[in-house]
C-alpha cells in the first residue's frame, strides 16, 4: 500500500478471496431480479363527471349527484364519452346528443369506473379547508 499516492483503502486493495466476516452466502438475500414494490391497495369508485364527488355505494343513475346535482345519466358520465370519436361517443349512434351533461335515454349508457389507489383514509382527510391548511404549520 505504500506505492500508492493515496492512503485511503480502494477497491484494488481489497483481497478478492478474502471472506468477510458475518457474510455467508445462505445470509446473503437473494437478489435475482428487480425488488417487488410495495404498492398500496386499489378500490373501484364512481365520480360524478360535474363535481367529481364520489358517488355513495351504488348509486340510482336515473337521478342526480347528491352533492351538485349533476344528472347521472348523460353523455359526460358515460364509460363510451370519446370527445375526439365522431359524435362524441365511441358506440355507434344513429344521431349526435346536443347537450352532454343533460340527462338522456341512450341505450349504450355505462357508467364510468375508475380504480383508484387507496392512499389514504377518509376518516382521516379533513372536509375544512382552511382546518387543513392550518394543519400544514402547526409546530
Amino acid at each position: 500500500m505504500g506505492d500508492r499516492k493515496y492512503r485511503q483503502r480502494g477497491y484494488q486493495d481489497t483481497d478478492r478471496g478474502e471472506k468477510r466476516p458475518g457474510q455467508s452466502p445462505a445470509a446473503r438475500p437473494d437478489i435475482f431480479g428487480p425488488r417487488t414494490p410495495n404498492m398500496p391497495a386499489t378500490h373501484s369508485v364512481v365520480r360524478c363527471a360535474g363535481c367529481g364527488a364520489i358517488l355513495p355505494g351504488e348509486p340510482d343513475y336515473a337521478g342526480k349527484c347528491p352533492r351538485c346535482g349533476f344528472e347521472l345519466h348523460s353523455c359526460k358520465q358515460c364509460n363510451y364519452f370519446e370527445p375526439t370519436a365522431h359524435f362524441e361517443c365511441s358506440r355507434p349512434i344513429e344521431e349526435r346528443v346536443a347537450k352532454k351533461d343533460a340527462r338522456n335515454e341512450c341505450t349504450f349508457y355505462s357508467p364510468r369506473v375508475t380504480i383508484e389507489r387507496e392512499t389514504s383514509h377518509a376518516s382521516s382527510r379533513s372536509d375544512d379547508p382552511r382546518k387543513a391548511f392550518e394543519n400544514l404549520f402547526k409546530k
